[in-house]
């Protein structure tokens, strides 16, 4: 069955301020006699113990982070090894088996062949996107001086293709028509590993601008700019150079006190990074997977009033059936607690959102029937 549905935003509201499988034995040890599959309130799953092997999305380092500390201090005897290696890394990491879950920005991608290579992985069963949490991304500058700043997704687009090179150009002028610009060079950085940030972005250029490459993790050469590795290094070098500008989700954004510019929605309406804002988008976004594969997609050009256009979902993609034993007590066991109301919750301040009720119960139940 194919879901399809708008999801509350009720739940965001006021809470953005809160904010890989198979049959081996690689990726997690355990003597795990049971893993609960309910939604623990206080993350304990008696008689768990091992090492769970992860890797992927940068942009949800922190969450992770966050989650290891609670479910750890419940569960003493497991230890989470997450590496934020990038969306890529970790859905080739899932793929060849090295971990037991990916974290991803982005769902396993159909022209890249990821699905049917993560299927192969699981061997019994099918690989899965879990959306885990929502993660905004803000469009972050050093100028100093110039607050407020306003940008169009064409806008946007022409600085990300080296089109638009310095921060006095007609265009950031149409839409700052009030704003006092320099004539610095503007110096664009983008991701320079393969991230579902870039994914998102791109997507987001792809549907509102005049962007001519297709999405994609990796970033099109032709569009040019500088690189930097990882969401930390995107926001140490928009921190540290006058001029700069780039991408980064929002607890990066917020942890690095970075300047963010308010972004124009479908309608034209130049809307500020908010807890509403972001959830007016995620309200629009519809559940498409399949059975319990949640992917979700997101109207990048909505034109709700009040509406923060650029929001990404972040999964943790496994195996729905077809772990090792080991494996799956402890992928079911975390998520189980990362899902739960406590592990939603303990992002408050983070910088992400906690998924809505809807998709929330949907989780639950993937989650539920990893075996």
């Amino acid at each position: 069955m194919k879901y399809a549905g708008r999801l509350a935003a009720v739940t965001l509201v006021g809470a953005l301020s809160l904010a890989a499988c198979g049959t081996d034995n690689n990726s997690a040890t355990t003597d795990a006699s049971s893993a609960s599959a309910a939604a623990p309130s206080a993350g304990s799953d008696a008689g768990v113990s091992g090492t769970i092997n992860a890797a992927g999305s940068s942009a949800q380092a922190n969450a992770i982070d966050e989650w290891k500390k609670g479910f750890q201090q419940a569960n003493s005897g497991v230890s989470v090894n997450y590496q934020p290696s990038g969306s890529g890394a970790g859905v080739q990491a899932f793929i060849q088996g090295t971990v037991a879950f990916a974290g991803s920005d982005s769902a396993l991608k159909d022209d890249k062949g990821e699905p049917a290579q993560a299927d192969a992985r699981c061997k019994t069963g099918k690989a899965i996107n879990i959306p885990m949490v929502t993660g905004p991304v803000a469009v972050v500058y050093n100028l100093p001086g110039v607050e407020g700043l306003q940008l169009s997704p064409k806008t946007i687009g022409g600085i990300f293709d080296s089109k638009i090179t310095k921060w006095d150009d007609a265009a950031i002028k149409a839409d700052n028509p009030d704003a006092k610009l320099p004539s610095t060079p503007i110096q664009a950085f983008h991701r320079s590993d393969e991230s579902g940030t870039s994914d998102n972005f791109t997507k987001f250029l792809s549907k509102t601008a005049d962007w001519a490459y297709e999405p994609a993790k990796a970033w099109p050469a032709e569009a040019k700019g500088q690189g930097a590795k990882g969401s930390d290094g995107i926001a140490q070098s928009v921190k540290s150079i006058p001029g700069a500008i780039s991408y980064v989700e929002l607890s990066y954004a917020e942890n690095s006190s970075l300047t963010k510019a308010k972004v124009a929605n479908g309608s034209g309406e130049f809307v500020e990074l908010t807890p509403e804002s972001a959830a007016k988008t995620v309200e629009a976004a519809e559940v498409a997977g399949q059975g319990n594969d949640l992917k979700l997609n997101i109207d990048y050009a909505t034109k709700a009033a009040g509406a923060y256009p650029i929001v990404l979902v972040t999964y943790e993609i496994t195996c729905e059936k077809g772990l090792a034993p080991a494996d799956a007590k402890l992928v079911k066991s975390f998520l189980t607690y990362t899902a739960s109301d406590e592990g939603q919750q303990a992002l408050t301040g983070l910088g992400y959102a906690p998924l809505p009720a809807t998709v929330l119960a949907k989780v639950r139940t993937a989650v539920e029937a990893i075996s």
